[in-house]
């Protein structure tokens, strides 16, 4: 079945309309930090864990990603608004790394260090597609950290979550059984 395809700045506003958690993604290749904020991250599988992580291929990060085979996925929360947009393009290279404290787990991917959750991942597989690669990570450690509402994209801005934050302060529901 042949069928036109959408042009690409309507697909985009059709995409804004989605909302993402938001996450930056970190590598490091012979000392060479680069990172990006990113919105197409999704779990892949959990035995063995593993996440895709979707990169344009014009991306610094994206070539040191696939030279070194090591990515973090850090997910933020709203306090990290300003430090998404530096990984965006407010800021260039090493700069980006100014803001924030940043350590290591298993690889030598930068890890940020008040990340609501971060995956520290090896590189098992590419999948090149269209302007992207998509990496395939299996997750070798993970940090938690129980505080914080995460941070969303949609319609062009950032936004926060508090709805699943306030849910967690809530004693668990249980079912009410049917008649």
């Amino acid at each position: 079945m042949n069928a036109d395809i959408v042009p690409a700045d309507v697909f985009k506003l059709a995409m804004r309309r989605l909302a993402a958690g938001v996450t930056i993604i970190t590598t490091c290749h012979d000392g060479e930090r680069c990172g990006l904020t990113a919105t197409a991250v999704c779990s892949l599988s959990a035995d063995p864990p593993q996440l895709l992580v979707c990169v344009n291929r014009s991306t610094r990060a994206h070539d040191v990603i696939r030279r070194g085979a090591n990515l973090c996925v850090n997910l933020l929360a709203r306090r990290h608004k300003a430090l998404a947009g530096h990984f965006a393009g407010g800021r260039k290279g090493e700069e980006r790394f100014r803001s924030g404290k940043w350590t290591t787990l298993k690889t030598s991917a930068p890890v940020l260090d008040d990340a609501l959750a971060s995956f520290d991942c090896v590189v098992k597989e590419t999948v090149e597609s269209a302007t992207h690669t998509i990496f395939i990570g299996q997750v070798v450690d993970v940090r938690l950290r129980a505080e914080g509402h995460p941070l969303l994209y949609a319609g062009g801005s950032y936004a926060g979550l508090q709805v699943i934050a306030d849910r967690r302060k809530r004693a668990p529901v249980t079912a009410v059984p049917r008649r």
